[in-house]
């Protein structure tokens, strides 16, 4: 979501001119102005009408664009492009404390205080014990922490260690860290092996799955293949662990070198009058091989 005004004028109307710093520059804006545009555009009677009717569910989508625009900016390496990021991510924020504000349930002031407790309360060898070592932390203290905040949300007994697992992330991002949680009570293969050897296993069980079409209907067989497909996923997402590596960060590397090297096949073809899909296969392969030598040798 962006908002476009005139250059010299704020959201409020008030003109840069009439409310300059000392220095002459424009007076920055702080959060207390964003909330009051968020109020504007969210009001039932003179706000826009696209913001007037969103709801928790059709703004979660963006709220979850804004972050991939973050991680993005980061991987670029752009702190100007963060920077605008970091605002839309913020605005997200702002957006959804609102409509909670609307239904009497929450304020952003709320959701400020309830971060910063938590921050604290989570921290107590910075802002409680400076002599807590880590150790403490790993022998059973931060759990205990874990506990109290369940248990002053309303949630009593034990849960399992995968619920706090957010269901929404990215499925490589959740499975990585599904695994990791497994992991800390000792559910884990020691070392690599025995997980390359689980892979070489689930990537037989999907040849099978794909060569039995003649076993049962074509949809209980996509069901099949679709299932063996997702636990041969699982594994790579364990080996990624495993070595430490993110593998929606390598996804999107190798996302990123495709995306190059075809658009290389595309300017070659193009410098010759033609289009991809009037080449063959092995001109573009010819080509392919031809971008990726290049990106070798620079």
């Amino acid at each position: 979501m962006l908002l476009f005004y005139p250059s010299n004028v704020t959201p409020f109307g008030f003109e840069y001119a009439a409310d300059r710093m000392a220095d002459g520059g424009p007076k920055r804006h702080t959060v207390e102005d964003l909330l009051t545009v968020m109020a504007r555009l969210r009001d039932p009677v003179s706000g826009c009408p696209w913001d007037v009717q969103q709801t928790f569910g059709t703004i979660a989508p963006y709220t979850i664009e804004e972050a991939y625009g973050v991680a993005d900016a980061i991987a670029r390496e752009d702190l100007d492009a963060l920077k605008d990021e970091l605002g839309d991510l913020l605005l997200q924020v702002v957006y959804h404390a609102r409509m909670a504000s609307e239904q009497k349930r929450f304020e952003f002031a709320d959701v400020v205080d309830a971060i910063t407790r938590k921050m604290i309360r989570r921290h107590p060898r910075v802002f409680a014990n400076p002599k807590l070592k880590d150790g403490v932390l790993n022998a059973g203290l931060w759990q205990r922490i874990k506990a109290e905040e369940r248990a002053g949300r309303g949630i009593e007994g034990e849960i399992s260690r995968l619920d706090e697992v957010p269901i929404a992330l990215p499925a490589l991002t959740r499975a990585v860290k599904l695994q990791k949680r497994a992991a800390e009570v000792g559910f884990d293969w020691p070392s690599l092996s025995p997980v390359f050897a689980k892979a070489e296993e689930e990537i037989a069980e999907l040849r099978a799955a794909i060569s039995a079409g003649e076993n049962g209907s074509d949809r209980d067989r996509a069901t099949r293949v679709a299932e063996e497909f997702g636990d041969l996923l699982f594994v790579m997402a364990n080996i990624a662990r495993h070595l430490g590596i993110d593998p929606e960060a390598s996804l999107r590397d190798a996302n990123a070198k495709f995306t190059r090297r075809f658009k290389s096949i595309e300017a070659a073809l193009a410098a010759e009058g033609r289009k991809p899909e009037y080449s063959t296969l092995e001109e573009m392969d010819r080509l392919w091989d031809e971008a990726k030598a290049t990106e070798s040798k620079d």
